[in-house]
């Protein structure tokens, strides 16, 4: 037999072979290219014929391709169009087979990341195991290229590809998730589905690379953006459930078990010792102390709320669809959406009157899911919100939520509800409302006291003009004493003119500048930018200068007041105005650094003598700074806990109060009592001496015994106090 036969018969002898020498074994690498170009035809027409031969050409071909990348450049090409044109037809071995050849180029970089064929294949596959895989390989693909930097490429050609996915079904009816509506979508004679299985793919392919830190810009936003307006309604769950933050999806992604230290160390000691087990001990060690010192991903500076392009117009789209298809959508789709709309015109501080006239018909205490709909309430008012929208709601939600007719956790879910919103805009709340809402305090629940005080205590703070002067408390009715009064709506008490602090941040750079040795050009432009740097230290010199004599000063016919106040003499001196912002865009590092240098500024005055309005001026910052990381650790939307407040435990239904029975008949030998027979060589039950000692004593003292001493003449306790001495004497002896 020849050297051509016996290779062609031993694919695997052939392929090692031509890696060690590929020139010397071209001409039978030739001849089975030939004859996988042959079988492939035959493959296109009937996939069964000669499948298993045609899967073993594949894999040959794939693993030796670097060697000859002109002869296989269009074998790459021919894998993905087979794929894709005959992917119904194909066995589910042959898929796998050349999905896994597939993967193979790309990991030898045959073909890049932009010409896979995957992203197509993932919503047609119905192989879990497939799926998975493809899944997968391409999230760990695109983690790759990004690891060391930002492959801007690869990534605007990935969304570009994911958006289309999204967007090619956008024309479609909205079909829905009530009833027989969800039934309608089905799939198709080509295999592909109607009910958007590409643009779920999409929308969780982009969830899972935000989770893990790889895609972060607007770009990865928008697709999701457009997922929301998806004609199928899982598309549009699983899209707002990511802007709502959602952890749905992180039970399915490929999250890292931690490593018990002590349970290796532990297995090592009871297993049998060799070296490839400490080897493999080693490793994983290394790799938990290399996970344990790994410095934590940062997190973005941006969430996805603020990333939105255009919110407005985002939001009043959300209004449209939840309008529109009122109908078509089922409750809990409804209010996700509401609450995806509330929490975008909370962030961003928009205006939807429309949502306002939208949800007073779900306002009612009958209502399923209503704690839900309060929430989304409360979270779409804010300070620009106009008053005359809200003021009709509050008024709603007093009428159904807020009379003697309905209970007490009722009541006090419509009074935090009230006070959430008002606390938002409080001038949203009517004066005659307000005093009758206020007289729940002296209910007997708990509940409704708690929340109406709270209300009471939120306009003793924005608004104590609004309660009675008995209501007011201490501090507001001095408040009010000493010209303290709300602005109404719309307006500001202090105006921007500048940023304040600006300044200082200008110093600050300039004196790194100067550090550094850096010195800025010698044009009239430069010094125009910054002229005014020495206005303290001439004015210093002027004044030690004008000690030395004296100047007469007229009072142009004027009485001089003189003043020993700090604060009058500190607030005559003008305010610098700097020209920073014009040159430099600031950050929100710059913005934070702003803050830092005021507080330095103003405990660098306190020391050096500032007085009173130094102090206080450092203790607003301070508290300022304080305020602004409490809010930034904590979330700042409202939850269900914060609308239904303190509540008593609830009575337990039926299936509750059965597992309570189970559960207390565990280690109880057929549901017996175990009394009597603990620490007892022979089970039995108690003594009638151990039952009379725990006899109760009203039982005791109505017996016929005690009775009888009661009863008992002179003679007879004569007679048991002798027996009880010669009993006595009996038992000394």
């Amino acid at each position: 037999m020849g050297r051509g036969i016996l290779l062609t018969a031993n694919l695997p002898q052939l392929q090692n072979l031509i890696k060690r020498d590929p020139q010397a074994y071209k001409e039978e690498f030739l001849q089975q290219w030939n004859h996988y170009n042959s079988i492939r035809e035959i493959f296109k027409i009937h996939p069964d014929e000669q499948a298993q031969h045609f899967r073993e050409l594949v894999s040959f071909i794939s693993q030796v391709a670097t060697c000859y990348p002109k002869e296989t450049a269009d074998f790459p090409a021919q894998i993905s169009s087979l794929l894709l044109e005959n992917y119904g037809t194909l066995s589910p071995e042959s898929r796998k087979i050349l999905v896994q050849n597939l993967v193979i180029l790309r990991n030898k970089d045959v073909i890049s990341s932009i010409e896979w064929c995957l992203f197509p294949i993932l919503p047609r596959t119905t192989s879990p195991t497939l799926r998975t895989f493809i899944r997968k390989t391409i999230l760990s693909d695109i983690r790759t290229a990004n690891l060391r930097s930002k492959n801007h490429k690869l990534n605007r050609a990935v969304q570009a590809m994911l958006f289309g996915m999204v967007e090619c079904g956008m024309e479609a009816e909205v079909l829905g998730d009530k009833g027989k509506l969800r039934s309608t979508s089905g799939p198709t004679t080509d295999g592909v589905t109607q009910n958007g299985e590409e643009a779920m793919w999409a929308v969780i392919l982009t969830k899972e690379l935000w989770r893990k830190g790889i895609w972060t810009d607007d770009k990865s936003v928008a697709i999701i953006a457009l997922g929301c307006f998806h004609p199928v309604s899982k598309v549009q769950s699983a899209s707002i459930h990511f802007f709502l933050g959602s952890d749905d999806d992180k039970e399915e992604s490929d999250n890292e078990e931690e490593i018990d230290v002590r349970a290796l160390h532990h297995r090592r000691e009871i297993n049998k010792k060799t070296r490839s087990g400490d080897k493999k001990m080693q490793k994983v060690l290394n790799a938990a102390k290399k996970k344990k010192h790994k410095p934590a991903a940062a997190a973005v500076n941006f969430p996805a709320l603020q990333l939105l392009h255009d919110p407005q117009t985002f939001a009043e789209k959300l209004y449209d669809s939840l309008n529109r298809y009122d109908k078509r959508f089922s409750l809990d789709h409804k209010i996700l959406i509401m609450q995806l709309l509330s929490r975008i015109m909370g962030a961003h501080k928009l205006c939807v009157l429309s949502f306002y006239t939208y949800i007073i018909k779900y306002l009612t205490f009958r209502q399923l899911r209503v704690p839900a709909i309060l929430v989304a309430l409360a979270q779409s008012v804010h300070d620009l919100t106009p008053p005359d929208a809200v003021t009709p709601v509050v008024r709603k939600l007093a009428q159904e939520f807020i009379h003697p007719g309905v209970g007490s956790e009722v009541i006090a879910a419509g009074l935090n509800a009230i006070r959430e919103v008002c606390r938002r805009q409080p001038w949203s709340m009517e004066d005659d409302l307000l005093g009758d809402l206020i007289e729940y305090r002296k209910s007997r629940d708990k509940a409704v006291t708690a929340a109406a005080r709270g209300l009471l205590q939120l306009f003793r703070e924005v608004n104590p003009g609004m309660l009675k002067r008995k209501e007011r408390g201490k501090d507001a009715s001095m408040g009010l004493t000493g010209g303290r009064q709300p602005l109404p709506f719309g307006h500001s008490s202090n105006p921007a003119m500048d940023i304040e602090g600006l300044s200082l941040l200008e110093d600050h750079l300039q004196r790194l500048r100067d550090e550094e040795g850096v010195v800025l050009g010698d044009n009239e432009e430069d010094e125009s930018v910054w002229e005014g740097w020495d206005v303290e230290s001439d004015s210093s010199d002027s004044e030690s200068d004008s000690d030395e004599e004296w100047h007469n000063v007229s009072d142009d016919d004027h009485d001089i007041v003189i003043s020993d106040s700090e604060d009058e003499a500190k607030s005559d001196a003008p305010a610098r105005i700097s020209t920073l912002a014009t040159t430099k865009i600031l950050t929100p590092a710059d913005f934070a650094l702003i803050n830092d240098l005021r507080i330095q500024a103003a405990s660098k005055a306190v020391e050096n003598g500032g007085g009173s309005h130094a102090k206080r001026k450092l203790a607003a910052l301070e508290a300022d700074k304080k305020s602004a990381q409490s809010t930034e650790q904590n979330d700042s939307f409202i939850s269900e806990y914060d609308i239904l407040g303190p509540r008593k435990k609830a009575k337990s239904d039926y299936a509750e109060r059965m597992a309570s029975i189970q559960k207390g008949r565990e280690g109880r030998e057929k549901f017996k009592s175990n009394k009597g027979k603990i620490k007892k060589e022979v089970a039995s039950s108690s003594t009638n001496r151990e039952k009379a000692r725990n006899k109760p004593i009203m039982m005791i003292l109505s017996s016929g015994v005690v009775r009888g001493k009661k009863k008992a003449s002179l003679r007879e306790k004569q007679q048991k106090l002798r027996k009880h001495i010669e009993t006595a004497k009996k038992t000394r002896r």
